[in-house]
């Protein structure tokens, strides 16, 4: 398994044969404004530039949208990716919208999938808290973003969380099926009178607590302007909890090998 850190969570995974662009967000350096209601709003984004050319990123057997929200999913992704790329999505709604940006090879993932002989099992979360999503248009802004487990004899499982927050079903994925790599989206993105939507740095040790033998990569950081938390924030606080063997901080560009 090779997975590259592309940008926030923009990943390339290579996996059993097959290569992956997860979440691809393809826009120039300060392309589009900060996120209104959220911490550093007048910022710009994407942060950073990409790392990688977009040709070389393109270079992928298929897509996956664990949800589409901006940050997930750009204009600039759209205009760039093939029409006929198969492109892999949480559910019907967001297959309608990437269909109407004129993709003809989108497919919803159900509870259980099969790809080129791998098993891609769709997981849940929460993005955001219970009191965010107590308010309707809180709560519609945020919507649904799905998480990903992936199998294969010849692999260790891996488990992309999404954004989501430390909830039930995290856990429960956690422990059904005992992934050998756990990739957290760890930015902190804070919304005004809301605060976390996304993990934390405190969520690394209690995912150790629950899956000791596993390599927790950090993902969606410095990147967008909510996302708060830094690489070596993450990196003081590993270290304080002599959990640092097991947390892995790429940076943007860089290929862990599992």
């Amino acid at each position: 398994m090779k997975l590259t850190q592309i940008r926030n969570a923009t990943l390339r995974l290579d996996y059993a044969g097959s290569r992956f662009l997860i979440d691809p967000v393809l826009a120039d350096k300060e392309a589009w404004p900060g996120f209104p209601g959220t911490a550093r709003s007048h910022l710009r984004n994407p942060l950073v530039e990409l790392p990688v050319a977009i040709d070389e990123l393109l270079k992928v057997d298929a897509v996956i949208v664990t949800h589409t929200h901006l940050d997930h999913w750009d204009e600039a992704a759209q205009h760039a990716i093939p029409k006929d790329m198969p492109i892999f999505v949480q559910h019907e709604n967001d297959a309608a919208l990437i269909r109407s940006q004129g993709f003809t090879e989108v497919r919803v993932l159900q509870d259980e999938n099969s790809f080129a002989g791998i098993t891609i099992i769709k997981t849940d979360g929460q993005h955001g808290s219970d009191e965010a999503y107590a308010n309707p248009e809180m709560a519609a802004m945020l919507g649904d973003a799905c998480g990903l487990v992936l199998r294969h004899n010849s692999e260790k499982t891996l488990y992309i969380a999404g954004d989501t927050i430390w909830v039930k079903p995290y856990v429960d994925t956690l422990q059904t099926w005992q992934p050998d790599v756990v990739i957290i989206n760890a930015g902190f993105a804070q919304v005004d009178g809301y605060g976390a939507i996304i993990m934390g740095k405190e969520d690394f040790l209690r995912t150790h607590q629950v899956l000791p033998h596993a390599a927790i990569v950090a993902s969606h950081l410095e990147a967008i302007n909510h996302c708060v938390l830094t690489r070596a924030e993450i990196r003081e606080y590993a270290h304080q909890q002599g959990i640092e063997q097991s947390v892995r901080i790429p940076e943007d560009g860089e290929t862990l090998v599992f």
